[in-house]
């Protein structure tokens, strides 16, 4: 860990460091999930969930940056490479073999959803370990990655 005037013990921010980078590491997975999608639905739907998964991806990328200079801050490294998100991430791969776009949306939903139990959870662990700063970055990524979700699941209802 890196030398920080951070007022968090080195314990907390050790722990911290490790939540947020698990966190990173599935928000990397997902937005690498949300571009496979943009880039390989089909269908009636194309123009409007090819926009719809590019946006998605875009916002992921903004939770991926804010998490990584979390960990920073922290004085930690943030995982960031292919290798470390392949270790790290704790989301169902993503299925490589879909095209129909309603296929896509299922598949990003349930990513989405799990993405944003374990944001939740990590609300509350955070606040646990008494970093209020952390507990509310995870709380603002939830509520955007429940947007996410209603966004999609609209798509599944009709």
């Amino acid at each position: 860990m890196f030398d920080t005037r951070n007022d968090l013990s080195a314990e907390i921010r050790t722990k911290v460091i490790r939540l947020l980078n698990a966190r990173l590491a599935d928000a990397i997975d997902l937005a690498l999930s949300a571009k496979h999608a943009h880039w390989n639905v089909k269908g009636a739907q194309f123009i409007a969930l090819h926009e719809l998964f590019d946006k998605i991806a875009g916002e992921i990328h903004e939770h991926v940056d804010t998490l990584a200079e979390r960990v920073t801050a922290l004085g930690g490294s943030a995982g960031g490479t292919l290798g470390a998100v392949v270790r790290a991430s704790s989301l169902a791969a993503y299925p490589e073999n879909i095209a129909d776009g309603l296929a896509h949306v299922e598949a990003l939903a349930a990513a989405v959803a799990d993405f944003g139990r374990k944001v939740r959870a990590a609300i509350d662990e955070a606040a646990g370990l008494g970093d209020a700063d952390s507990a509310d970055l995870f709380t603002g990524v939830s509520r955007e990655t429940d947007k996410q979700l209603w966004f999609l699941e609209a798509h599944l209802h009709g």
